[in-house]
């Protein structure tokens, strides 16, 4: 691991590493505030995963989530939202290809070699900052926006032993109706199929639940709301009789000043999970 850099933030410290991946087959980038209390002991980690066109970078710098994360004595971890290089394939659309990995593991070319940010995400980079860094992986909670939603979401549900809470801003909900989704399904994993319905929210919130609490913010203003399909999300945590909350924010949009109004909360709830007995 490298350090690109170490900045002192609220009593704190911001970094940025980079890594060799052996689940993305490169050199990968991830940002990790680390709050003063670490200094005394192992903290408890929150997963941010950033959205389309995103790297490690946007959050870290525009979400102001450090200030509240100082607080409650939490660490922040930013990974980048997919692999990158010259070697890695890519796509001319925005949402495809580099900054797009929607979190799956590709099973189809010319993704396959690279496009394994669930590996990524849910074990070895978990790996690594347990073996860097003063971070309690027993407490681990998730947290992500748009495409970065849909992550946090999808892997809570497959994943509850390993994730206390989850929330997200702005989610693409039901990525197998939309065509935020069925496009990227397609090209990473293959003709619809079973494979799909781990990565759709809404589905899995109706087969299985979180066994945690839920919290999901969207804007009302949103100019993406029939992608994202906050409604599908909706229907599912109100049949499943799930814990959690859904709130449409009236005036709010897409955008980071959306996102940074409400992360006070969203801190706050993950800390409440996180130091819970």
């Amino acid at each position: 691991m490298d350090i690109k850099s170490e900045i002192a933030c609220f009593a704190g410290t911001q970094g940025v590493y980079t890594h060799a991946s052996d689940a993305c087959g490169g050199k990968m980038t991830f940002g990790l505030f680390m709050p003063e209390q670490a200094r005394l002991g192992p903290v408890p980690v929150l997963w941010y995963l950033s959205g389309l066109t995103c790297t490690h970078e946007n959050a870290m710098t525009k979400a102001g989530a450090q200030a509240w994360a100082a607080e409650e004595g939490i660490a922040l971890v930013f990974p980048d939202t997919s692999p990158r290089g010259a070697d890695v394939a890519d796509d001319e659309a925005y949402d495809l290809g580099q900054g797009a990995g929607f979190y799956v593991n590709a099973t189809q070319d010319p993704w396959a070699p690279h496009f394994r940010m669930w590996d990524y995400v849910a074990d070895e980079l978990p790996a690594l900052l347990g073996g860097e860094f003063a971070v309690d992986l027993e407490r681990q909670s998730i947290t992500g926006h748009s495409m970065g939603g849909h992550g946090a979401l999808t892997l809570a549900m497959a994943r509850p032993a390993q994730y206390r809470s989850v929330s997200a801003f702005s989610p693409i909900c039901n990525p197998m109706g939309s065509d935020w989704g069925q496009k990227q399904l397609t090209a990473y994993l293959g003709a619809k199929s079973s494979a799909w319905e781990t990565h759709d929210a809404s589905h899995q919130m109706l087969e299985k639940g979180f066994d945690g609490p839920v919290l999901v913010d969207t804007g009302t203003q949103d100019p993406f709301l029939d992608l994202l399909m906050p409604e599908t999300l909706a229907f599912s945590m109100a049949k499943r009789r799930q814990n959690g909350h859904l709130r449409l924010q009236p005036g709010y949009d897409h955008s980071y000043f959306f996102v940074s109004t409400f992360m006070e909360d969203h801190i706050n709830f993950h800390a409440e999970a996180l130091y819970a007995e």
